[in-house]
């Protein structure tokens, strides 16, 4: 019998006919009202914003509104392909998610299996908490202290290098385009990884004891259990995070970028969709190019994130 026979019993009456919608709100009421003022947040702070996107088709007037504003059909559509920036808008854009996905994506994964494997229950709270705090810091925080890291007056990787000889003056390190992209992407990890690590370390509690105890008399060593227990149990909410991270593949990030790419050189590695629109938008006032650009990014995303799930439906993981 599958699930969704078992349901249909459970709401069957006893003549056999199916309960109404209705009724079977009211006997879950409480659970109901749990539910709505998430569903009213994301109505009000998602849905009725989206009225915005008229904005992109239209040559906005601040004081006209969107009932005044001429309308242009595709032009800021165009203009944004055409646009000299475009093509280095992207490639940043596309470049630094991959290098978060490829390499921020599996960080969390092996830090709890890492975390997981500690036996000492107060070292091991000791590094999950001292993993996780960096989480709430705010980027103006995280941003100040890679900063005066990082710094060529009294910078502690700069006397580092220097003490080790590897270097023999220091290094202005946020000056320099080729170093931008490792230290965007190491910072973020840094920053996230311990908070990102305890859903994964959720999944692997929950994983039946008695796997690894059977695993341990047929002989499985500790690298043996993970690759034959661990893994295989936590697939699915690997597979879950790795479809949002696919359908926010052109989120490279803007906080971040906006305060750690501060330096003008920087530019051509650090300009992605999300700063251009915040500049083009904010700073020079051109607010329907702006949406334009922002709405082209919307929908390649929720592009990734259907074929992302495709593909995870043939694994037997997906979100629908």
């Amino acid at each position: 019998m599958t699930n969704v026979e078992i349901e249909r019993k459970v709401i069957t009456r006893a003549k056999g006919k199916p309960l109404s919608w209705w009724t079977r709100w009211f006997r879950q009421w409480d659970i109901q009202l749990m539910v709505i003022p998430a569903m009213m947040f994301i109505f009000v702070f998602s849905y009725l914003p989206m009225y915005g996107v008229l904005m992109a088709f239209q040559d906005y007037q601040l004081f006209g509104g969107f009932f005044h504003s001429p309308w242009v059909g595709l032009k800021h559509f165009e203009a944004f392909f055409n646009s000299p920036d475009f093509w280095t808008v992207m490639r940043n854009t596309i470049v630094i998610s991959l290098l978060k996905l490829c390499i921020g994506f599996p960080a969390p994964i092996l830090l709890a299996l890492m975390l997981n494997e500690i036996r000492l229950m107060l070292f091991k709270r000791i590094i999950q908490t001292v993993s996780y705090l960096p989480h709430f810091l705010s980027w103006v925080i995280v941003g100040g202290f890679v900063g005066s890291m990082l710094s060529t007056d009294n910078g502690s990787v700069n006397m580092l290098l220097m003490s080790l000889h590897l270097t023999s003056e220091p290094i202005s390190f946020l000056s320099v385009p080729e170093y931008f992209w490792g230290i965007l992407v190491g910072t973020g990890i840094w920053k996230e990884m311990g908070f990102a690590a305890i859903v994964y370390l959720a999944a692997i509690a929950g994983i039946d004891p008695h796997l690894y105890e059977a695993a341990s008399i047929d002989g499985a060593g500790r690298f043996k259990q993970i690759q034959l227990i661990t893994l295989p149990c936590i697939r699915p909410v690997i597979i879950i995070f790795l479809i949002l991270a696919v359908g926010n593949i052109l989120n490279a990030g803007f906080e971040d970028i906006l305060i750690l790419a501060t330096n003008p050189i920087l530019r051509d590695v650090s300009d992605v969709i999300d700063t251009y629109v915040y500049r083009m938008g904010i700073l020079n006032n051109r607010f329907s190019y702006a949406a334009a650009a922002g709405l082209f990014k919307a929908v390649v995303s929720i592009g990734l994130l259907a074929l992302a799930n495709k593909a995870a439906r043939k694994m037997g993981s997906s979100l629908w």
